[in-house]
């Protein structure tokens, strides 16, 4: 039963790679991009289960941290085009000091 579940995630994971290929904008490619880490997690799930190691929901874990953080990333960075707190300015050039 859990194998067949690892096999229909392995499929959601294709359809979503032919969304992130085919994403009419960027924040349908990021929308993807979370997608395939959450089922990335939940595959990490299932094969440990199945392997018969429960140390496996430990990675699943740092790993849908890491998904987390750095979709937010992401999307902070195409919003504001910086990562920091601090906004970048270009240098104004009538300003000599």
């Amino acid at each position: 039963m859990f194998s067949i579940t690892a096999i229909a995630m392995f499929i959601a994971m294709l359809l979503v790679l032919i969304r992130l290929i085919k994403g009419p904008t960027l924040y349908d490619r990021v929308l993807a991009v979370n997608s395939f880490g959450t089922h990335t997690v939940l595959l990490i799930g299932v094969m440990g289960f199945l392997n018969g190691r429960p140390d496996f929901l430990d990675i699943a874990l740092l790993y849908a941290l890491i998904n987390f953080v750095g979709t937010i990333a992401i999307l902070k960075f195409f919003r504001y085009r910086a990562i920091g707190d601090a906004m970048w300015a270009p240098p104004n050039p009538k300003n000599e000091d």
